[in-house]
């Protein structure tokens, strides 16, 4: 479910707002004038949401290298790799 709220509920009810963003761990969107002005969200899913772009970044460069020929990793290199992108996520979310 998308959370769109005009751009004065911020200023009247940041509070609420916070709340919002916390409990649904999604971005609420915030219309000036009935257009799309901001985006705001808890701290926690932002982070999230980088842990996780990051990783893909990576994932993407690491195939773009394999397709070009690049020297792989062995599977010890890919497990220790993916150990520690999944405990980068996990610190995101206890933050």
């Amino acid at each position: 479910m998308m959370n769109i709220k005009p751009s004065a509920a911020i200023r009247k009810n940041y509070n609420e707002i916070s709340e919002l963003c916390k409990q649904s761990g999604e971005p609420v969107y915030l219309t000036k004038n009935g257009e799309g002005d901001l985006v705001v969200m808890d701290i926690k899913a932002f982070a999230r949401r980088e842990s996780m772009l990051r990783l893909r970044e990576n994932l993407i460069a690491a195939e773009e290298d394999r397709l070009s020929g690049k020297k792989g990793y062995s599977v010890d290199e890919v497990s220790k790799m993916m150990k520690d992108a999944v405990k980068e996520v996990l610190d995101g979310q206890r933050k």
